[in-house]
Parts: C-alpha cells; sequence; structure tokens
C-alpha cells in the first residue's frame, strides 16, 4: 500500500509540472505581446523569466519522470539524481536570466523610453493572477522535492515580480515615471538571486556528497563507540543520493574477536541507531578486528 501511495504522489506532482509549466507558457506569450505594444522592460523581462520558468519546470517534469527508472547494472543507484541535476539547472538559468535582467535594467537608465502604463498594467495583472494559480498548486508539493521546490521558487519569484510591475505600471500611467520600470526589474532580480543561491548550494552539496548539514560525524562518532563491543568507527563517509536518501558507510573496529552471530547481532546495534537517531536510511558497515592499520582516521573523502 505504502509502494502504490508514493507512486500516486509521485505521479501526482508530475502532473502538476506539467499543468504549470504549459499555464507559464501561455503567460509568456500574453507578457511578450503585452510588453512589445507597452514597450515595457520590466513586462517583457517578466516575461522572458516565465519563459526561463516554464522551460525549467517542463524540464523538472521531464526529469521527474526519468528518475523513476529502475537501477541496472550500469547506473546501480538508479536515476534519482536525475532530478538533482535538473534542480541545479532551473536555478542556473533564474540567476542568468536574473543577470540578464540587470544588464537590460541599465540600458534604460541610460536611455528612458515611454511607456504605456495601462496596458504594462493590464497585462502584469493577468500574469499576477496566472502566477498566483501556479504557486497554489505546487505549494503543498515544494517540501517534499527539492526540484518542486526549485520550481516553486521560480514561480514566486515570478509572483513577486508581477506585483512590482503591476505597482509600476500604476505609476507610469498615472504619474508618467518612467524610471520606475528599470528600479522594478533590478529589484526583483536582486531578490530572485538571493533566493535561489540556496538552492544551488543544496544541489551542489549533494552532487559533491558533502555530508549533510544536519549530521554531525563527531557525535555518531561518539554514541557508536559508547557500544561496548566497538573499539572505534573510521573511514566513514555520509552523502546524500538525492534531496531524500542519506546514505552511511564506514568499518568498525571491534574490541574482541567474536563469532559471525555476535557480530551480526553488533551490527543490528549500530543499524538502529544510526535509523533511528540519526533518520539515515542507507547503511553499509564493514566489521573488523585488528585488521585496519590507519583506524585512527576517522574520514577518508565524506565531503568534509
Amino acid at each position: 500500500m505504502a509502494h502504490e501511495h508514493y507512486h500516486h504522489e509521485t505521479n501526482l506532482q508530475g502532473k502538476k509540472l506539467l499543468w504549470v509549466a504549459l499555464f507559464n507558457f501561455a503567460i509568456t506569450v500574453v507578457q511578450i505581446i503585452g510588453g512589445i505594444i507597452s514597450n515595457s522592460l520590466s513586462l517583457i523581462s517578466d516575461a522572458i523569466h516565465n519563459l526561463g520558468d516554464a522551460s525549467a519546470i517542463f524540464i523538472a517534469f521531464l526529469a521527474g519522470k526519468y528518475s523513476k527508472k529502475p537501477a541496472n547494472k550500469h547506473r546501480t543507484f538508479g536515476h534519482k539524481r536525475i532530478e538533482i541535476l535538473a534542480a541545479l539547472f532551473n536555478s542556473v538559468v533564474l540567476i542568468a536570466i536574473s543577470i540578464y535582467l540587470l544588464f537590460e535594467a541599465y540600458q534604460r537608465f541610460v536611455t528612458p523610453e515611454p511607456i504605456k502604463g495601462k496596458i504594462m498594467f493590464i497585462v502584469a495583472t493577468f500574469g499576477l493572477f496566472a502566477n498566483l494559480v501556479s504557486v497554489l498548486i505546487l505549494n503543498k508539493e515544494k517540501d517534499h522535492n527539492l526540484n518542486i521546490k526549485a520550481a516553486y521558487l521560480h514561480l514566486m519569484g515570478d509572483t513577486l515580480s508581477s506585483v512590482a510591475v503591476i505597482l509600476g505600471g500604476i505609476g507610469i500611467w498615472i504619474y508618467h515615471i518612467y524610471w520606475i520600470d528599470p528600479v522594478i526589474t533590478v529589484a526583483v532580480s536582486i531578490f530572485i538571486l538571493f533566493h535561489t543561491w540556496g538552492v544551488v548550494k543544496q544541489t551542489v552539496d549533494i552532487l559533491m556528497q558533502t555530508t549533510p548539514e544536519n549530521i554531525n560525524i563527531d557525535e555518531i562518532k561518539s554514541k557508536v563507540e559508547d557500544l561496548k563491543e566497538i573499539e572505534n568507527i573510521h573511514h566513514v563517509h555520509i552523502w546524500k543520493l538525492d534531496d531524500k536518501q542519506t546514505h552511511f558507510e564506514a568499518h568498525i573496529n571491534l574490541k574482541n574477536n567474536m563469532n559471525m552471530e555476535e557480530m551480526m547481532e553488533v551490527k543490528k546495534d549500530i543499524e538502529h541507531l544510526l535509523e533511528h537517531h540519526f533518520k539515515i536510511q542507507h547503511i553499509t558497515l564493514q566489521m573488523e578486528y585488528n585488521t585496519c592499520t590507519d583506524s585512527n582516521e576517522l574520514i577518508k573523502s565524506n565531503g568534509r
């Protein structure tokens, strides 16, 4: 039943991503047309931003489907990390678009141009409504999947961008404050850069097999070595396969020589400790007795 529930949940996530991607492609078309007619940089920038987001979300949808492929002899860990690669790509695209918007905003500061504020306001209001719908669709899923979280951040950036463009449209329409157009573009771009960097760091840490921030190796060492049968733990490697699965491997040096049955009981005790206290799901232990010459070396290239 749990297996069926998992597949139902992942299929639902995939469908939501697909609908949001198609919805955002439609928003992009409307905004590009409205931006050209109104001559608004912030509206055109928002459209380009939306196009990048729609493409990234569609890639997230494809990555989610591909990640379900079973493991094989060439990819023994399966295809889960395709979602991490997609999340990293999504974030990099968003950063690149934001940098482009900053450059375009500078050009408008240097050479201001007249803008049709009323059209800008109407199109931006439509964009805000559409983005809010997309945000609500993904809101419940964002904390369960890093790829969906990246897509959600894209949409949040679009929503805030639309709010800013609406305010700018009012200012230009009523008060003819044309310089507000590039100001809004700069503000939104900086906001997006700031909030996207966290996803980039998290995905890079996973790909580099960095020890998860919520796990303290020294604490693990202390608690494992508190077990009366354990001399020491060394050659520790801790990494995340994706945003959910944490893997652990280590050598366990025993104080006394023991038979297989006794050793397996000790191994179960360590696994229980790691699973329940540190929430580590995949554990590989190599049990030893007077065999490792560098047993004092705790870590061998585990990312720290």
